[in-house]
């Protein structure tokens, strides 16, 4: 194998011809497998023909949603992968609960990483029909090339030095038989998921500095199961802080006789200012109405007081305004 780090931004490797995460590193065939595995789909008792819509405005079916990979990729690594993973679903809150950050991190960065994958393609051949630029900002491609970097730990040794790139947490919830739901924030990488009787939310590449900004809220829950109301109510406060984070990470990839070692620059970097943007309950209002729409609560009801947003968390552990 390769030493060197696949870095698919770089050329825009894209096109369904390279397995999307080691690139031509491997000399087996190159296939098509769904971003979706079986299993999930059987698990969220879905057809595979429910959609998904996609930022070019295009309507997917969850079925048509692949990318190209490696057989060794897919049968050594990715299938081990989604193996672990099933059977950590499988068992519910226990299971998903004792597996390593790390290997939930790469699975769902590898769902993630898929989604863009399909993205970029998407917009490559949007540009060759019009023959304008790639309009995506460096610093967007710039964080997806990281991510794809840093899971590409699912097939080779990678080593994070003294630090965890994302910040992750699982829940216990009420009721033991939730639907399968989830949400994605391509952005900023953020990501919620809720099954059976356990929830997620990730964060996957801000160094743990979101999880650290609800500190209080989540240590004043801890061990205890979640209605789906604090659960949704806890997912809006990841996906706006997410939002409100206001650093580009930088790091040092450093590939050393076949492994790869990756360091984080210090967020702080030149800038002054908080790593946070101020915290708007009224923003903040409308992100949680959506999370609430299942239970019909108005943005009038939410923010009826201006300074205490409406919560189902006591004490709200709220930030407070600048």
């Amino acid at each position: 194998m390769d030493s060197a780090v696949y870095q698919p931004f770089k050329n825009f490797d894209f096109k369904y011809k390279n397995c999307f995460l080691s690139g031509d590193t491997f000399s087996t065939p190159v296939v098509e497998t769904n971003v979706l595995p079986a299993w999930l789909l059987e698990v969220a008792n879905y057809t595979g023909e429910e959609q998904i819509k996609l930022l070019d405005e295009s309507v997917r079916a969850y079925n048509t949603l692949k990318v190209p990979c490696s057989q060794e990729i897919l049968e050594n690594f990715v299938g081990p992968l989604e193996e672990k993973i099933a059977n950590a679903f499988a068992l519910g809150y226990q299971g998903v609960a004792a597996l390593e950050e790390k290997e939930l991190f790469q699975w769902i960065g590898k769902f993630m990483y898929s989604l863009i994958y399909i993205e970029m393609n998407a917009a490559i051949r949007l540009q060759q029909l019009s023959g304008d630029g790639l309009n995506m900002s460096q610093g967007l491609m710039h964080k997806f090339g990281n991510l794809n970097t840093m899971i590409q730990g699912i097939y080779r040794d990678l080593v994070f030095e003294d630090f965890s790139p994302w910040s992750i947490v699982v829940v216990p919830l009420e009721k033991a038989d939730h639907y399968f739901s989830f949400r994605d924030e391509i952005n900023t990488l953020t990501f919620s998921l809720k099954l059976k009787d356990f929830g997620i939310v990730a964060c996957l590449q801000d160094n743990g500095t979101n999880k650290r900004f609800h500190e209080e809220l989540l240590a004043s829950i801890k061990g205890k199961a979640l209605s789906e109301q604090q659960y949704e109510e806890l997912c809006a406060r990841f996906f706006y802080s997410a939002y409100l984070f206001n650093r580009l990470p930088e790091y040092a990839v450093m590939p050393v006789e076949g492994t790869v070692y990756i360091d984080a620059m210090p967020l702080k970097g030149t800038l002054n200012k908080p790593l946070f943007d101020v915290w708007q309950h009224k923003t903040y209002a409308q992100v949680l109405e959506n999370f609430w729409k299942p239970w019909g609560f108005t943005l009038f009801e939410i923010i009826k007081d201006p300074l205490n947003p409406m919560s189902f968390f006591e004490p709200a552990f709220l930030p407070e305004l600048s």
